[in-house]
């Protein structure tokens, strides 16, 4: 599906990650894959990307960074002249910005939350466009970012939450501003995946198994497959119709009442 498909995958940490897992697919699928890392958390990153299929190399990207985003940009033209894909899959916020005291939350920690978690999707999205532009031998490339659904207030998710909601109308923007060039954006509202980060929100063992609960159809939070493979196809030129969409892999929680057993 992927066959000499161009990739860039960010936010892979440990072999949990839903990152890990798409890129691990994506090669598998034919893709070229190149994976970002950051700062402390890059050796996680070196270690994870020795179990994937395929030798990959890392690229130091800090999205608040405006020159390693432009540097990742520059590498990019000069190893490919262009991209076909790339999957944001980067999330922060300070721990005062979760676990419940919403209304204690500090104007810095909620800022922090949005430029990591939102803003830095449009970021990345400027700075690749014009090589998106050309991908899929000037069709166009394809934006995906990862999403939790933020239609409801969620125990505990807080600003996180919002920094969501942000996250999903900056997609819908870009899916206007970039469509025009042949850029599709799109996101994938997962269900809980016990990665690293989740370990880092107060009550997700709670969610997780309300998710069972509710989900009509079964869910494993240590299955990142079902995940990976929607980044996948949205990825691909099978999707070459969809934009400004928000694919839910969850079970179909979103669409429950009540839970049915």
């Amino acid at each position: 599906m992927l066959s000499g498909s161009r990739l860039l995958i960010t936010g892979v940490i440990t072999r949990k990650s839903i990152a890990f897992e798409a890129a691990r697919r994506a090669q598998l699928a034919g893709a070229e894959v190149l994976l970002t890392g950051f700062g402390r958390a890059r050796h996680l990153t070196e270690r994870a990307a020795e179990e994937l299929p395929e030798p990959v190399e890392i690229l130091e990207l800090d999205v608040n960074s405006d020159e390693d985003v432009l540097a990742v940009a520059q590498e990019l033209r000069q190893r490919w002249g262009g991209l076909d894909g790339v999957l944001h899959a980067v999330a922060f916020a300070p721990a005062d910005a979760l676990g419940g005291d919403f209304m204690g939350a500090s104007r810095e920690s909620a800022t922090t939350a949005f430029q990591t978690s939102a803003f830095s999707l449009k970021t990345l999205a400027s700075a690749l466009a014009p090589l998106l532009e050309q991908g899929n031998d000037g069709a166009g490339g394809a934006i995906v970012g990862l999403d939790f659904d933020a239609q409801v207030a969620w125990p505990v998710y807080d600003w996180m939450g919002v920094a969501k909601a942000s996250l999903e109308s900056v997609a819908r923007y870009l899916a206007r501003d970039l469509g025009p060039h042949g850029i599709r954006v799109n996101l994938v509202s997962a269900g809980p995946i016990r990665t690293l980060a989740a370990g880092g929100i107060p009550g997700f063992e709670q969610l997780a198994a309300n998710w069972r609960l509710v989900a009509p159809l079964a869910w494993d939070v240590d299955d990142a497959g079902p995940v990976a493979e929607a980044i996948c196809f949205l990825l691909s030129r099978a999707a070459r119709g969809i934009t400004a969409e928000i694919v839910h892999v969850d079970g179909g929680y979103h669409a429950m009442g009540a839970p049915i057993r």
